[in-house]
């Protein structure tokens, strides 16, 4: 399970799109005539030369038009949805800084103790109650209306409602606690606030990466050890040949909540933990686990986990920089009027979400380009674990129920967090074809 918990910024992402292309960008000349499936599998039975284009092609054939017409609606849908969340959240920030809201309830706290910290607490209660509240129309047709609409997701209204108010519940505890070290340090180092907010925020996200496997994701759905020796002792077996003392593998029942299959690493400094969902085990074959179980252990050998939060570090020192600088150039113009006289006021929290989200705007196209990094490094050593290319195409065209599989190369660098369908096919076909009769 990837819930993400929200703290104060809303991600969003530049919108625009481009026009597919016919074939793998970079790596094959635009004049690579078409093949037909079974011209492709001819090609191999008859031992003529392997064309990972042609197969590629013949790959992608095999989605039906409508089926295809139906997730790049889905998918291209998600673009304006990215925009949508960016302006609504953006524009209740800005109206509880002009409206004096903001400011009322930094009274409503602080009329209620004296300690400073639970002034804190409770304000990010009220702000988080509030932004959520109104934002609610936005979050059922994104999260439940929309996912029905496309047969994605399985739960009923109330099963998501409480999933919903976890998420919540623990975006006031984990969030509060938080923002209580980081409204502490604004008021205690004026000057240096922005360095030490952003190693504070390092640091918390570290914590959470290494909770959640344990006292998160349980919260959201069952995890059982997988017991069926012939999907788990050969995932186990290739764990061990790559250096990873793997005892279990875990199921999660995501079937409750979604149609999607998905498999994924959690955890680090021992709460680790390989997961496939139950989606995987009913609808894919055995090689076809084995692919994405070999790409989810190349997340853990190249240590991604750790390169993460090396990354996320630059962009929280970055991103605190940029905080510093133009909530300072804000409160100096306009502070008076919101009530807000200081980054150390708590009524300024708004600014800040403001402009962190707007940080995130500009920098979605970044974040991407290093997570579709990191995932295609994990698609190539998967390939070269489990030795399966063809179930790993296989696993590529499920992922077409919500994935657009043949983005633009403009589409791709912005939208996309995972290498698309073509280029993740195209590299199984190209390492099928170096393989070949080896």
């Amino acid at each position: 399970m990837q819930r993400r918990v929200v703290l104060i910024a809303v991600f969003a992402a530049v919108l625009a799109m481009s026009t597919s292309t016919s074939f793998v960008r970079g790596q094959t000349p635009a004049t690579a005539p078409p093949q037909t499936q079974t011209g492709a599998i001819a090609a191999t039975s008859t031992g003529e030369h392997f064309d990972p284009v042609a197969a590629t092609n013949a790959y992608l054939a095999k989605v039906p038009p409508d089926k295809k017409a139906k997730s790049d609606a889905y998918f291209e849908g998600g673009y304006w949805l990215i925009l949508w969340d960016f302006l609504a959240s953006s524009v209740v920030f800005f109206l509880l800084l002009v409206t004096g809201l903001s400011a009322r309830m930094r009274d409503l706290a602080e009329s209620i103790t004296r300690f400073k910290p639970i002034h804190t607490f409770l304000y990010w209660a009220e702000f988080l109650a509030l932004t959520s509240l109104v934002t609610f129309p936005l979050t059922v047709y994104e999260g439940f209306i929309r996912e029905h609409k496309y047969g994605l997701a399985t739960q009923t209204f109330g099963p998501w409602m409480g999933d919903q108010l976890k998420d919540l519940g623990l975006s006031v505890v984990l969030g509060g606690l938080l923002m209580v070290a980081l409204y502490g340090i604004v008021r205690r180092l004026p000057r240096t606030w922005w360095i030490w907010g952003a190693i504070t925020s390092l640091v918390f996200l570290a914590f959470i990466s290494l909770i959640a496997p344990v006292f998160i994701a349980p919260l959201f759905n069952k995890y059982t050890r997988l017991d069926d020796p012939a999907i788990r002792d050969p995932i186990l077996s290739m764990a061990r040949a790559n250096g990873i003392s793997a005892k279990d593998v875990f199921v999660q029942d995501a079937s409750r909540q979604s149609t999607r299959v998905s498999a994924f690493v959690t955890g680090f400094l021992g709460t680790e933990r390989i997961v496939l969902n139950d989606n995987l085990l009913k609808r894919c074959s055995v090689a076809e686990i084995e692919a994405v179980m070999g790409h989810e252990m190349g997340h853990y050998v190249m240590h991604h986990v750790y390169k993460n939060l090396m990354f996320y570090g630059i962009v929280s020192v970055l991103g605190f920089a940029f905080l510093r600088k133009g909530s300072e150039w804000a409160l100096g113009r306009w502070g008076s009027k919101w009530r807000a006289q200081a980054a150390g006021d708590l009524a300024a929290l708004p600014l800040f979400a403001l402009l962190i989200s707007l940080y995130f705007f500009v920098l979605t196209p970044i974040l991407n380009t290093q997570s579709r990094v990191q995932e295609y490094e994990a698609d190539i050593f998967g390939l070269n674990a489990a030795r399966q290319p063809d179930a790993e195409a296989e696993v590529d065209l499920k992922l077409a129920d919500y994935r657009k599989l043949d983005p633009g190369p403009i589409e791709e660098f912005l939208f996309y967090d995972h290498p698309g369908g073509r280029t993740r096919i195209y590299a199984a076909m190209r390492w099928k074809a170096e393989h070949l009769d080896k």
